[in-house]
C-alpha cells in the first residue's frame, strides 16, 4: 500500500513514542518515513501498546489497523536482524517502564505450554465430534456455504488463494492446530508445510493419518510438525 493512501497521525510528544523511535532507529526504520520499510502510524496508542506487549502487540496492532507498512517483508527482516525484541532503551527510567509492563504480561513461553495442556490436550475425540473433517478451530467462511464442512473448506481455499500458492513452495504455519490447513495446502497446492503447535495432542492426531508423511521435533517452546506429500 502506498503512503499516499494512508491517513497518518501526528507524531505525539511522549515517552512511549520517544522510546519506540529510539529502538526502531536501530533497525533503520523511521516512523512515518518515506521508505517502503518505514511504518506509518494511524493510532497514537500504537507506541505504548507495542512496547508493553512486544511482538504480540506489534502483530495485533497491525491487524487492528493501527499502523501500515508498504513492505512488511523488509520491515520484519530489519527488526529481526537488529534483535529489537530483546533490546532495551539507553535510559534507566525507560528500561524500567518497559520491564514493568512486561512483568505483568501473562503471555510467556511457560504459560503457552500450560494453555496447550489444559485446553487443546483435552482429547482429540472431543474436538473431532464438534469440528469439521479438517479440524478447523477458527471461524468459517459462510458466503456460499450451508454446512460447517463446506464453510470451513471455503475458508481454506480462500486462504490459499490469497497466498497465491504454487507447487514447490514452502509454508510456515504458526499455530497450525491439528494441521488441517497444512494438509489442505499440501494436498491441493503441492507445497511443503512446517507447522508449529503447543499441543502434543495436535501432533498425535496428525501423525495417525497415513496419507501424509509426518515428522515432529521439539523446537523452542512449540512442537514443530513437518507435513510433506508422498
Amino acid at each position: 500500500m502506498s503512503s499516499s493512501c494512508i491517513e497518518e497521525v501526528s507524531v505525539p510528544d511522549d515517552n512511549w513514542y520517544r522510546i519506540a523511535n529510539e529502538l526502531l532507529s536501530r533497525a533503520d526504520i523511521t516512523i512515518n518515513g518515506s521508505a517502503p520499510s518505514d511504518i506509518r502510524v494511524k493510532n497514537p496508542d500504537f507506541f505504548k501498546r507495542v512496547l508493553q506487549e512486544g511482538s504480540l502487540g506489534l502483530g495485533e496492532s497491525y491487524m487492528d489497523g493501527w499502523w501500515e507498512c508498504e513492505r512488511l517483508d523488509i520491515f520484519f527482516s530489519k527488526v529481526l536482524r537488529a534483535g529489537l525484541e530483546n533490546q532495551l532503551p539507553h535510559h534507566v527510567k525507560d528500561t524500567l517502564r518497559i520491564l514493568g509492563a512486561r512483568l505483568i504480561n501473562l503471555q510467556s513461553k511457560k504459560r503457552a505450554w500450560i494453555v496447550g495442556k489444559e485446553h487443546y490436550d483435552l482429547g482429540n475425540d472431543l474436538f473431532s465430534r464438534m469440528l469439521d473433517p479438517y479440524m478447523q478451530y477458527s471461524c468459517a467462511y459462510w458466503k456460499d456455504a450451508d454446512t460447517l464442512e463446506a464453510a470451513q473448506q471455503a475458508k481454506l481455499k480462500l486462504i490459499c488463494e490469497k497466498l497465491q500458492l504454487q507447487p514447490g513452495m514452502r509454508v510456515l504455519d504458526i499455530g497450525c492446530g491439528w494441521g488441517g490447513l497444512s494438509q489442505y495446502m499440501a494436498t491441493h497446492y503441492g507445497v511443503s508445510v512446517v507447522g508449529v503447535t503447543i499441543s502434543a495432542e495436535h501432533v498425535f492426531y496428525r501423525v495417525q493419518l497415513l496419507y501424509l508423511i509426518a515428522t515432529y521435533l521439539l523446537v523452542g517452546f512449540g512442537l514443530c510438525v513437518c507435513w510433506r506429500m508422498h
